[in-house]
């Protein structure tokens, strides 16, 4: 099978011919149908996050390693199957739940298998989807798209997850009385303010440096879009929601000017999000987190039922149909160094025919 691979990190993907695994017990073979080009795939590109004042988290430490297929937001065809695998047809679209953990942990047997201390991601751990062929242990991590577009439907198995599962652990009852405020106006932005509508919400005020992205926010429903390098964004974003407190922020971002200003504008128990992997660190003055009685959450991604949750949405025509760039499988490097240089908006897909 033909995949494109990190052979070395912070270097071009490298075409590679790999033999077509042979799926053996509760495994299942999938042709490729489309793989999301993810802003996480830079990370691993790179071999590493900023942990700030000079420290990295090296992935090569943390059990990634080379050569390694990225691509964690996958859509396939059923090609074969192992004997313990059942349920599956062969002419239907399968969207691939990717965070998979050790499967024996607490974590794991609680289904947060997206906490797992072990884990063995899809497109991190293991084989991804930039590649014609993808093997998924076990059918429990599929479902079913119907007739969906593979190209839409990919991205949810990662920034439609992730944005569903920040939104639940701020819950309904603020999410849908008060504006959130959105920190980044690209993939995960754009779905962000998909799916407040989809929930009910009362809306969001998006952040962002980049004035194309900020239009994006605007053009897809943003009750407003504000400069976050501005002096005054707090007191914007303030006025913004109506000049009421501002009850809870997720941040795509995740980046030290990025959480001091969400800090800055929360109200007193308010709730702050993190999902970005920008990287740095924080300088948060400490006693005023409890004086504010600030929750400061983070969010990895989401487990298998909120996937299974969010894709009952989209199925249910709730949530618009994602706005997506396709690119051919062998454009996988090209559209990567895009991403990695700011040069996409919304989410940049690979096809494979």
């Amino acid at each position: 099978m033909k995949c494109y691979c990190v052979v070395n990190f912070r270097e071009p993907l490298q075409e590679m011919n790999q033999p077509t695994p042979t799926p053996q017990g509760t495994q299942v073979l999938l042709k490729v149908r489309a793989a999301g080009v993810c802003h996480s795939d830079i990370h691993l590109w790179e071999g590493g996050y900023d942990l700030g004042q000079g420290r990295t988290l090296s992935l090569k430490d943390r059990g990634v390693s080379l050569p390694l297929t990225m691509g964690h937001e996958t859509v396939g065809a059923v090609v074969a199957a192992g004997p313990e695998a059942s349920g599956l047809s062969g002419d239907r679209n399968y969207l691939v739940y990717p965070w998979i953990g050790c499967g024996k942990c607490p974590s794991c047997v609680s289904g947060m298998e997206n906490h797992c201390s072990a884990p063995a991601c899809l497109g991190v751990h293991r084989a991804g989807g930039y590649a014609d062929h993808i093997v998924v242990p076990h059918p429990k991590y599929l479902i079913d798209i119907g007739d969906l577009d593979p190209a839409q439907i990919a991205p949810y198995a990662c920034s439609g997850l992730t944005t569903y599962s920040a939104l639940k652990k701020i819950g309904a009852n603020i999410y849908r009385e008060h504006p959130v405020v959105i920190f980044g106006a690209g993939g995960l932005g754009l779905m962000s303010l998909t799916l407040i509508k989809a929930l009910g919400g009362a809306g969001a005020i998006v952040v962002d440096i980049d004035p194309a992205k900020r239009q994006a926010a605007l053009d897809a429903g943003a009750l407003a879009a504000i400069d976050g390098a501005a002096p005054d964004a707090a007191q914007q974003i303030i006025k913004a929601a109506g000049g009421k407190p501002v009850q809870a922020a997720i941040d795509l971002v995740g980046a030290p000017a990025t959480t001091s200003l969400a800090f800055d504008f929360l109200t007193k128990g308010g709730k702050l999000i993190i999902v970005g992997l920008f990287g740095g660190a924080s300088s948060w003055p400490i006693a005023l987190i409890p004086m504010k009685a600030m929750s400061i959450i983070g969010s990895y991604v989401g487990n298998l039922t909120e996937l299974q949750e969010l894709m009952e949405l989209v199925r249910a025509g709730k949530v618009p149909p994602m706005p997506v760039h396709r690119h051919a499988l062998a454009e996988a490097d090209s559209v990567l160094s895009a991403l990695r240089a700011g040069k996409v908006v919304g989410r940049a897909v690979l096809t494979v025919d």
